[in-house]
Formats: C-alpha cells, structure tokens, sequence
C-alpha cells in the first residue's frame, strides 16, 4: 500500500520525482513550444487523442508538475495554473456556465469575485445570486433555480475573516444537483482540504500565501473528480455532449474524472489564455516548498496580534476565527483545527479619519493592498479597494465600513504588537483631542 503522505510532505516532494540523474529542482521549461518529428504526432495532441506538450498556452511541464503539487496537497485528481486568482474563479465557472445559466454566490466575498460575478458575468448572460452564508437552508434553497450550475463561497472570506460552513453548503448544492466550488485561498490546504468536507472544485490565488513572498501572481483550480457530471448531464452539455471544436469529443466518456480540468485546459485555456509562466510557476513551487512551516508560524503570531487587539480598550471589535470567543470558532475547529490564517478584521474607536491617522502611524506593518505575504500589511478597505462603494453597497458585499484588514508576516509577533501598540496610541490620542 502507498503511504499516504502528510501535507508538510507533499509540499515539497508532490507532483515531481526526478530520474537518475535528472535535476533535484524542478526545472524551469521556460520554451513556447516543443518539436515532434511527425506531423501525425502533433496531430494526435491537436486531437487529445495523447498526451503531451504542443504549446504552452495549453500545458507545459513545469506549470503541470506544480499543478500535481497542488492537486495532491488539496486531495484532488488533477489541477491547472491561471495567471492570477481572478482566472481561476472565472475559469473555474464558466468551465461549466454558459449564457443563460444562473449560478449562486455567498456575497462575503473579494471585492474582485464580487464584481465579477455581479457586474461582468450578466454582461454574458449568466445571472448571479447572492445569499448570506449563515442564512438557514430554506433560505439558500430558495435561491436555486431549474438553471442554477453552481454554488461558490471562500473557505474564510476575504476581508471579513468569516468561516464558510463547507459540509452544510456541499449538502445543499448537491441536493440540487450542482457542484460546491470553494475559494481556499486564505487557509491553504495545510490548514484546511475542503474537498474531504464535500467541495467538488477548489480554487486559489497563489499569488497569496502560496507564493508567500510578494513575487508572482497565480491562480489554481483544482478538481475533485468526485461531482458526477453523468448524473445530471442535462445541467452540463459543455460537458457532457460533443465538442464539436474537438471533432465531436465528449469529456465526461473520454476522460472520465479528468473531464473538467481537460475542458478548462483544452477549451478555455485554448481560446481565453491567461495561463501562468512557467517562470511564475517555478517561483510559485518555491512558495509552496515552504508553506507548511510559514503557515504554522503565521497562524502563531497571529492569535497573539488578535489577542493584543481583543483587548485593546481603543479596538472597537476583531473577527478571527481562532480567538475562543469568536462567532465562527466552533466551525473554525471543525475545518480548521490547526489554525486559520494570519489575516484578521478588526475596527478601532472613532470615524474613518481615526482609521486613517491609525494606518498612517504604522511603521513596520505596510499599507498595501496584498494580503497573505511574508510581510505584514493592513488595508482599509472603505478607503481602498472598496472606495467606490456606499457605505450601504459595503455591508451588502459583507464589508463593515470600519473594517481594516490586517495580515501578519513573518516578522517577530512581538515587534508587531509594538507597532500596532503605537499606532493605536496616536490615533486615540488624536480622537480624544
């Protein structure tokens, strides 16, 4: 029997075993293209009718080799790279959307995935609704439709730090005959495998704590191959019927659980690109080799930081999942049991101006609008990334207009709770005057 290997592992030995002889490193394929000696033999990859390298829009064994590192570290059959996270979502959708279907979102999302979903996809014709995670299940059966093709939610949501209830949500999207696609890009698979609670595709940015370092950005979708596309095949004809830009293939008879990643690579990646540079991608299995042991420090450091902030007199409230008293901390045991991430939300006493005059009195934490880096870094989102939002339009995309993202780095936890410590102290001071 093979042995089943634990994530720190994987995170550095998955998805490539080199040869005798061959470069203990994955290498870097950095070429457009690759040479046969037959036309027939091209012709036979142009057909999926074998497997390998053509072009790299399509594949290229470096981006694969990462993409198996994901797939084994999320307990999938097979994964692809994008070029950033906002591919993989919208690649990991409308591999199985088309104009005139409809499918349902969580609305405590990125601001980034809101708006795709909100504004760009009616643009296509496919209509998004979207519910209150916590809302009960009649509340969320409700909103499917005889058209509806999936359910979408962040295992922790971004910015507000809130813990999506995976089993209760696969549950309901399979009653309907859809999968559940889950946005894992905050805990990672080293804190959370949404696929072992019912999450049929994962999705990442891994530009965030993935890469771990501020280099590239990326995007990986990632497929179970549990969703049975058969059973419902009249919710997925791109699927599930001819293609008749691969002279009539049908995916699910041909490649059998692979059926949806081929189609994401062969279809959309084909005609949309968006992929990841191999480059990218050899920065990215740097990160990842890795992952394990930053996640670990970062998660330490982090409940001492929300801690600090807990029980701060000028901090108005916090959301992270870990404090004990948190709303979400039974869930966060239960999907989370190592920890959740370094990002938290929290408020200070005052107006917008007090949030402001706080963020500007930071030194060693950074106002950036990353998050999940090897550097800690806050943002307001109200006056950032969010800006363009009523204050109305913000609670409605589960954003408090107080709401400061924080995410803690590397750093030593003690020199952040320093800085923060500080930082808090003028901008109370400046509130009080």
């Amino acid at each position: 029997m093979k042995q089943k290997l634990h994530p720190s592992t994987l995170c550095v030995q998955a998805g490539y075993e080199p040869a005798n002889g061959e470069p203990r490193q994955m290498p870097i394929i950095q070429s457009t293209t690759f040479k046969y000696t037959t036309s027939d033999e091209m012709g036979r990859l142009f057909d999926l009718e074998e497997a390998g390298y053509f072009y790299t829009r399509l594949q290229n064994p470096t981006n694969d080799r990462v993409a198996a590192r994901l797939a084994a570290l999320e307990g999938g059959v097979a994964g692809m790279l994008t070029s950033s996270g906002q591919a993989a979502n919208f690649f990991a959708c409308f591999n199985i959307c088309e104009a005139g279907s409809h499918m349902i979102s969580t609305a405590a999302i990125y601001g980034g995935t809101f708006n795709l979903f909100g504004v760009t996809f009616p643009k296509m014709g496919i209509e998004v609704t979207f519910i209150d995670q916590n809302a009960s299940d009649e509340e969320i059966e409700a909103a499917f439709r005889p058209n509806t093709k999936l359910l979408f939610g962040e295992t922790l949501t971004n910015p507000g730090v809130r813990v999506l209830d995976i089993e209760r949500l696969a549950r309901i999207a399979h009653a309907h005959g859809v999968p559940l696609i889950v946005d894992n890009t905050f805990p990672t698979p080293v804190n959370c495998r949404p696929i072992e609670f019912g999450a049929d595709i994962v999705t990442h940015s891994t530009t965030k704590y993935l890469d771990g370092h501020g280099t590239t950005v990326g995007g990986a979708i990632i497929d179970s191959g549990n969703f049975d596309w058969e059973a419902h095949a009249e919710k997925f004809p791109g699927l599930t019927t001819p293609d008749e830009s691969y002279h009539g293939l049908t995916y699910t008879k041909k490649f059998g659980k692979l059926a949806y990643i081929t189609k994401a690579t062969s279809q959309l990646m084909r005609d949309l690109g968006s992929i990841q540079s191999p480059q990218n991608a050899f920065y990215l299995n740097l990160g990842i080799q890795t992952l394990a042991v930053r996640m670990k420090h970062v998660c330490q450091s982090a409940r001492q930081v929300a801690q600090f902030l807990h029980d701060h007199p000028a901090v108005k409230w916090i959301c992270y999942p870990d404090l004990p008293d948190d709303p979400d901390n039974a869930l966060a045991r239960k999907y989370l049991p190592e920890g959740s991430c370094g990002v938290m939300a929290f408020a200070i006493k005052g107006d917008r101006a007090a949030a402001n005059r706080f963020m500007d009195s930071l030194r060693l934490v950074t106002i950036e609008t990353h998050v999940a880096d090897c550097y800690s870094c806050i943002l307001h989102p109200a006056s950032h990334t969010h800006r363009q939002l009523s204050d109305e339009q913000l609670r409605e995309a589960g954003v408090d207009p107080d709401l400061m993202r924080l995410s803690i780095g590397l750093e030593d936890p003690r020199d952040i709770i320093a800085d923060l410590d500080a930082a808090l102290q003028a901008a109370e001071a400046a509130r009080l005057c």
